[in-house]
């Protein structure tokens, strides 16, 4: 594909460099401002079931307009949708480039919204969820690939940050416009995002995508397109052009075949470099979804109205639950500039433990009528555990497991992660209102914290800490090289806390 984009000469504009050093951030802003938005329209569509099944019922005035079964798939379809694309979407990402597979996600969602609005049945919602699941796939394949690659560093970390956030905002306003407003309002701001994230039209290829393929002067167009001139990024733009040829020099005689791809997936399963972090992330994205907070944040109006007994408390406290969650991201956000990533992850997970457990043990002895019934300190234990969890592994996870991850393995563990993540959450979401019903919410409120437990302890043990950690240091501690290396790269609460060299 030929380049849009006229190259400018250096001479020509670095006079320019200080006066137009703010069009790089405008650019990657409206870049990942398109991003955002994919994340926030996977929210709308994650949150929609809380608020359009309650109003189904009322309008047909039954239950029976959806069944428990029904709900329990139009609240879980989104994850087994995307189960398909996990393998579809990483191999349209390294063979047509970040550009293409963006603009699909696109049509996808535009489509979705639209067989959303103008559905008459749960089947026609259904299907439109499921095709929603692309976007549950992009949201841990693509979409953080493409926030990577086209800004700059110093822009990274906030980019990233709104990145996590955008999803419980877009559940937010799902809930809020459906307290309020008739359901299908909702496809009405989802069509209005996905003609935004169009312009993905004037996008150039990701220059990182092009240096991986030889490109190497469509590769410069689109950097200074995207990062300017100035002496930091032509450092950067060196480095991975003169990185690139080496290492495509280095495999100019590797074979890709797709039985020499599969045979090399097969053995880079078994590098401890791959399947012990790998196994680590997926105990850290169990943590995430069996601690039970996305469930909470789906089935809030549920919950909530068995806790109060009251129908407009249970929409306020579910508004107030999607508030808090998306405060307490932002707080850790915070925490993070002072913490280490272990410590934050850990602590904010047991704390938010302690107060599932807390809420478990609340609600049982209100069953057994040893204490009277409070709404508001139910919906305050509930909070507390959103803020805490939001704080922690909500927001802590994607973080490490970009770090946990050696570089050479990220395709893989993007294959596998996918399938595993979309699964989970998926199941966890289908199973919910069963456990809430055969158990009660005591009964599921302890059974999340009895798994989130487990998962933490895990996280103890052999978590090790990140932060300001090298990629070399955190690898050298999965391959054993040294085992004084690992022990201090662990940093446990023994003190052994050494600087690495």
């Amino acid at each position: 594909m030929d380049s849009n984009y006229k190259e400018i000469s250096v001479r020509e504009n670095i006079g320019e460099n200080k006066k137009c050093s703010w069009m790089p951030f405008i650019k990657q802003l409206t870049i990942c401002s398109g991003v955002w938005t994919i994340y926030f329209m996977l929210g709308l569509s994650s949150g929609a079931p809380t608020v359009f099944i309650p109003q189904i019922r009322k309008e047909a005035n039954s239950t029976d307009a959806v069944s428990e079964e029904m709900e329990s798939w139009l609240s879980s379809v989104i994850g087994y949708g995307g189960l398909p694309w996990v393998l579809i979407l990483p191999v349209f990402t390294e063979f047509v480039g970040r550009k293409i597979p963006f603009v699909i996600l696109c049509v996808n969602s535009l489509v979705v919204f639209i067989v959303f609005y103008f559905s008459t049945n749960t089947t026609q919602i259904l299907i439109s969820e499921i095709m929603q699941g692309m976007a549950q796939t992009g949201a841990h394949t693509i979409l953080p690939v493409i926030i990577t690659e086209y800004t700059s560093v110093k822009y990274r970390g906030i980019f990233l940050t709104i990145k996590s956030a955008s999803f419980f905002w877009g559940i937010w306003a799902s809930n809020a416009i459906g307290t309020f407003y008739p359901w299908k309002n909702i496809g009405i701001l989802g069509f209005v995002c996905s003609a935004f994230t169009l312009t993905v039209l004037i996008w150039p290829e990701s220059p990182y995508w092009l240096a991986t393929k030889g490109r190497y002067e469509e590769c410069t167009t689109s950097y200074h397109w995207l990062k300017g001139y100035d002496k930091e990024s032509e450092e950067e733009l060196e480095y991975l052009i003169k990185s690139q040829k080496e290492y495509r020099k280095s495999h100019a005689e590797d074979k890709r075949t797709l039985r020499h791809r599969f045979v090399n997936f097969l053995r880079t399963t078994v590098c401890k470099e791959f399947y012990k972090p790998i196994l680590l992330c997926m105990v850290m994205m169990g943590l995430c979804h069996l601690s039970g907070k996305i469930a909470f944040g789906i089935y809030a109006i549920h919950i909530i109205k068995k806790i109060t007994n009251s129908e407009p408390m249970a929409y306020r406290g579910m508004l107030i639950l999607d508030g808090v969650t998306v405060l307490g991201m932002y707080i850790g956000c915070v925490f993070a500039n002072f913490l280490k990533r272990r410590t934050q992850l850990l602590v904010a997970s047991t704390i938010g433990m302690l107060f599932l457990f807390m809420t478990s043990l609340y609600l049982y002895l209100i069953k057994l009528s040893v204490i009277p019934e409070n709404d508001i300190l139910s919906i305050a234990f509930l909070i507390l555990f959103s803020v805490t969890i939001s704080c922690g592994p909500i927001i802590m996870s994607t973080s490490i497991y970009g770090e946990l991850i050696p570089l050479r393995f990220k395709s893989s563990a993007m294959f596998i992660m996918g399938i595993f993540s979309d699964a989970l959450m998926a199941t966890v979401l289908k199973i919910s209102p069963f456990l809430f019903r055969i158990f009660g919410l005591h009964g599921a409120c302890l059974f999340y914290g009895l798994s989130a437990t487990f998962c933490i302890s895990i996280l103890y043990k052999y978590l090790p800490e990140t932060k300001d950690k090298s990629l070399q240091e955190i690898e050298s501690y999965f391959t054993d090289k040294s085992g004084e290396e690992g022990k201090e790269l662990m940093n446990l609460k023994n003190g052994e806390n050494k600087n690495i060299a």
